[in-house]
């Protein structure tokens, strides 16, 4: 049972005896300090329907998502606010600013997180703050659609007129009904549309700010103001609803209220199970019983019920944060959760004593632009209608990695530019980590002769050639080219390479060393300097380099795949129809636009004849014009996905045409299954976002890029919002055949509902002892693969566990293997251990979600293993392809080097080299977080910087010598590498290098700025973390990124 109890003491406010009884952190007493370690992504929607992404460490408590939120948004009395979500149950609870968050969420990559109103204040005045005011006119406008917001028609036309006032300015009859028509306010908004005109017909010369005040002024007059209505019953089983305000407990029977228990009443509230208990003051005048009794769902309602109360109470009835219960020794009775954070009298006095800075903001919704001045708006405090402040920092930034240092909301709190919730702060050449950490190795051993197989590799031909690739000949050292096949090289890049070995290593290959890429260091300081250095500048240069490759996967579409097709009559005119003329007008677009880009940032280089100063120092003018004009391809857009299926299809019913894609899948040009660079134009949609989100954010409201940049991010929301349900389905269905193409001996993978979850590398135990496979887990099932003598590079099948009723524990103790775990199906158990603890928790994790989700599915389980082997595949090497032996690994090499080229350097086999496992959501993150441009590289032993192009997609680097190549020389796939900065002791005395590592293998990568280098490390990051989330501090090495 937990309960609060008031004891009278001295020092009332409003007349009502102060509750010491709900204790907190002491006076002055902050929260214990945000634990370092594991980071985990949060998802927030905002109150204008954005959602934002903020990491902040696992173990932390939930003020520090809870502040990071406030910081974010500038926010000074962000003590009216609170988050909310769905817990395990389903039941919506606020977040415990006192309570770890990963005990409050289990599923963090499921769950988003709103951040509303928690508490209302009786008066509205009492909100010092516009911005704080527009929040709540947002909640209003909010509840308004969601009909929480109850009242008459007269009421809601009322309101409807000052938000329309505030979003489109002074009336225009027919303006008012366009924009009437485009935003349904409540569900039946026609019948009220004249009476909405009749009022904002009043409202002529009324400003934004003025607008959200009049709206607070009328709502807060309405009886559901700030109601949130919990679901109970009376002792007479009658149902009605209890709500919580700022003047006490209320009852109410629908939307209409019954009764009221003000806080001066009430002495005690507690739960007991299921019931709610509301103990009343002796009062003689009174026919209520002492003690009132309420019946809830459950008692995880109740609970939630009573935690609100007593955060209301705590929040509008004490002076200041009261003071904690000591703690029992023995036993402890009730609940223990406390009231933490500010009262509304120490917020109102910290604003009044102008213990902050005035910070601008923009309305999101809002087409008025003011220009206004904060030094010339009055003060909340002396004029009865405050006055609309100039745009100023967006409420509706997405995830970014940069934020200017200079915004601040008060004493002690600062805005984090990656949205990176209380990790240790980092300088760009000087980043350290705890002591104590080190980089981890998340790799399970592999063979030497292995190792290069996953490294840096490099292309063995000198020319591609769109069709008909020449038959590559026999070698004893092999190139895995960066889209899966392996293709014998002239030149090999194995750093294992014996002493009599003639041919080049990757540390002296002359592609990659060559001279004319050496770029001295004073040569390099020198046309650093000659560049601007402005953070704008930089994020307009990383939409040059972006685009440069964005236009080059266009072309493998329009030009190599086009030639190709032209030249062999494998596809049907009506798939050529369906995706040629679809991607041509959107390469034309990609062409011109990059132009403009570059012709922009010559003129803020200096690099052309012009001089007009200061016009060319933007690029949101640019932006906003091509966003604009990307929406008249929306349809050229929206017929990808189609593509991708029809695709796929025509596959599946051609041999002849699964061929030629095959083939041209071998090709160095195509450097990424092909069906990825059919999704590539609704990625690009995304990074624009990104970029424009940047922007806003560095950029001051009174620059003269600001607005642009502003529209422009609204504009292409937009889009993005419109095709994100489309690139989701299609991201799982381009993953599933992706997939398809690694397996063998398996039936029926794409089928309607089934969603890819995770792959990755686990041990089975058997009576032969522990035996590397790959599992392969969906929403319905569990693969189990090994990779044998196959001709095609492929892994074998041995056996499926359907989820449904399937159980999951740890084994450890049983079996005395380290990070074990017992699946038990309904036919078959099985033993698997992971290579670390981090790889286990994020297997249990995922299969016990798709366990969940294929419990709450309909349906058998389709059976997954093929009757038979494969036409193509003789039996000896079926029977070969079923053998269970730790020689599976090597053998398979050894096969490799004897058959034709195919996809060696997948995913698949990058998880089974290096031991680890990827997820989808790992995909998803990987697809939004791509990067191009300009860095300098150095090998461990050697002496010169090597300037190459790189392109970071998929979880790898590929380099290139210059942008203008067609194909990369090599590539370097990212998992279980570990991203750090460079010792001392390493000598590397230069600003913005980074270094990667993974056993014996290391590269120092340097970047030509602060904004370039943190992007870097931002990208590399959430590749490299993949595979070792949890063990990202380690003890040998106390640079760990």
């Amino acid at each position: 049972m937990g309960e609060i109890e008031q004891k009278p003491t001295p020092g009332s406010r409003l007349g009502a005896l102060e509750n010491s009884g709900i204790s907190t952190l002491e006076r002055g007493q902050k929260p214990p300090p945000t634990p370092s370690g594991k980071l985990m992504t949060i998802q927030i929607q905002m109150l204008d329907d954005t959602q934002e992404a903020f990491e902040v460490p696992q173990r932390a408590p939930g003020k520090v998502l809870l502040d990071a939120v406030c910081n974010h948004l500038n926010l000074v009395e962000g003590d009216y606010f609170g988050l909310e979500f769905p817990d395990h149950k389903k039941i919506t609870v606020w977040l415990d600013l006192l309570k770890p968050i990963v005990k409050q969420i289990r599923r963090p990559k499921h769950v988003v997180v709103k951040f509303v109103v928690k508490f209302f204040p009786p008066d509205h005045t009492q909100l010092q703050e516009e911005l704080t005011r527009y929040l709540f006119a947002l909640q209003v406008k909010q509840d308004l659609a969601q009909g929480r917001l109850t009242c008459n028609d007269t009421s809601t036309a009322l309101l409807i007129s000052h938000i329309v006032q505030s979003e489109i300015g002074d009336f225009d009859e027919a303006l008012d009904r366009e924009h009437l028509a485009k935003n349904k306010y409540i569900p039946q908004q026609d019948a009220l549309e004249d009476k909405i005109v009749e009022f904002h017909r009043n409202h002529i010369g009324q400003t934004p700010a003025e607008s959200d005040f009049q709206l607070l002024e009328v709502a807060r007059r309405l009886e559901m103001y700030g109601i949130r209505l919990h679901p109970a019953k009376d002792r007479e089983g009658t149902k009605i609803n209890l709500a919580v305000a700022n003047t006490g407990i209320l009852v109410f029977q629908g939307f209409t209220r019954i009764n009221a228990f003000n806080w001066a009443k009430v002495r005690k509230l507690s739960f007991k199970r299921k019931r709610f208990l509301i103990k009343l003051r002796p009062d003689a005048n009174s026919s209520y019983q002492d003690t009132l009794e309420f019946l809830m769902a459950s008692r995880d309602f109740c609970k939630s019920f009573w935690k609100i109360c007593v955060e209301y109470h705590a929040f509008f009835r004490l002076f200041e944060e009261p003071k904690p219960k000591p703690k029992p020794v023995l036993f402890s009775r009730g609940s223990s959760f406390r009231f933490s954070g500010r009262t509304q009298k120490q917020v109102l006095d910290y604003v009044k004593e102008g213990g902050h800075k005035k910070v601008q903001f923009e309305r999101k919704h809002s087409k008025i632009h003011s220009i206004r001045s904060l030094a010339t708006e009055p003060s909340a405090l002396n004029s009865e209608v405050p006055k609309q402040s100039p745009q100023s920092t967006s409420l509706t930034f997405g995830e970014s990695a940069e934020t200017p240092a200079s915004q601040s909301c008060q004493p002690g709190r600062e805005t984090k530019t990656s949205s990176v919730v209380a990790g240790p702060h980092q300088s760009p050449a000087v980043s350290k980590t705890p002591p104590g950490s080190k980089p981890v190795d998340g790799a399970a051993p592999v063979p030497p002769e292995e190792e290069d197989d996953l490294d840096e590799e490099e292309g063995g031909k000198d020319r591609v050639q769109p069709s008909h690739p020449q038959p590559p000949q026999p070698s004893t050292e092999l190139s895995i080219n960066s889209q899966g096949g392996v293709t014998p090289a002239n030149v090999t890049l194995s750093p294992n390479l014996s002493p009599d070995t003639k041919q080049a290593s990757p540390l002296i290959s002359p592609l990659l060393n060559d001279q004319a890429c050496l770029r001295t260091d004073d040569e390099e300081e020198g046309r650093r300097k000659r560049f601007p250095t402005d953070k704008a500048y930089f994020i307009a240069k990383e939409v040059s380099t972006t685009e440069r490759t964005h236009l080059k996967d266009l072309e493998v579409i329009t030009s190599w795949f086009q030639s190709a097709v032209s030249k062999e009559d494998s596809m049907p005119d009506a798939l050529k129809s369906l995706i040629f003329p679809n991607f041509e007008p959107l390469h034309k677009f990609h062409t011109n636009f990059l132009k403009e880009i570059e012709q922009r940032l010559a003129l803020w280089e200096g690099r052309s004849n012009a001089h007009i100063r200061g016009d060319y120092q933007r690029i949101g003018d640019i932006m906003l014009k091509n966003v604009q004009g990307m929406k008249h391809l929306a349809g050229h857009l929206w017929k990808h996905s189609e593509a991708l299926e029809a695709l796929e299809s025509s596959i599946k019913g051609s041999r002849r045409l699964e061929h030629f894609c095959r083939d041209f899948e071998l090709q160095k040009v195509c450097y990424l299954p092909l069906n990825t660079f059919l999704l590539r134009p609704l990625h690009r949609l995304m990074h624009y976002k990104q970029v424009l989100e940047r922007l806003c954010k560095y950029h001051p409201p009174s620059h003269a890029d600001f607005r642009d940049c502003r529209a422009a991010l609204a504009e292409i929301t937009e889009m993005v919002a419109q095709l994100h349900g489309t690139m989701i389905k299609m991201e799982n269905f381009q993953k599933l055949h992706e997939l398809k193409k690694d397996l063998i001996g398996i039936d029926n993978l794409v089928i309607p509902g089934r969603e890819f979850i995770r792959l990755g590398s686990l041990s089975k135990l058997s009576g032969k002892g522990l035996q590397q496979r790959m599992f392969f887990l969906f929403n319905d099932v569990l693969l189990y693969t090994s990779r044998g003598l196959t001709a095609s590079n492929q892994f074998k099948v041995h056996g499926q566990l359907p989820l449904c009723g399937m159980t999951i524990e740890e084994s450890e103790d049983e079996w005395g293997v380290p990070h074990c775990l017992t699946l038990r199906g309904q036919r078959q158990s099985i033993i698997v251990a992971a290579s670390s603890q981090a790889e286990m928790e994020k297997w249990i994790e995922d299969i016990q979600m798709a366990i969940d989700l294929a419990e709450k599915s309909s349906g058998p389980t389709p059976e997954f293993l093929a009757s038979s082997p494969p036409d193509n595949k003789p039996p000896n090497e079926a029977m070969a392809a079923d053998q269970e032996s730790e020689d599976d690994l090597s053998a398979s090499r050894t096969s490799l080097e004897r058959q034709t080229p195919h996809r060696g350097n997948t995913m698949v086999h990058v998880c089974w080299h290096r031991n680890t496992s990827v997820s989808m959501v790992d995909f998803s993150i990987a697809v939004e977080n791509q990067l191009s441009g300009n860095l300098l590289r150095k090998f461990k032993n050697s002496n010169g910087w090597q300037k190459l192009w790189v392109v970071f997609t998929n979880f790898c680097l590929f380099f290139y010598k210059s942008h203008q190549d067609n194909h990369p020389l090599a590539s370097l796939p990212l998992l279980g590498y570990s991203l750090t900065i460079p010792l001392e002791s390493e000598n590397i005395h230069k600003d913005f290098v980074f270094k990667l590592h993974f056993k014996s293998h290391v590269y120092y990568f340097r970047a030509e700025s602060e904004y370039t280098f943190e992007r870097w490390m931002e990208v590399i990051r959430s590749a490299t973390s993949s595979a070792s989330r949890a063990n990202s501090l380690s003890h040998k090495e106390p640079h760990t990124y």
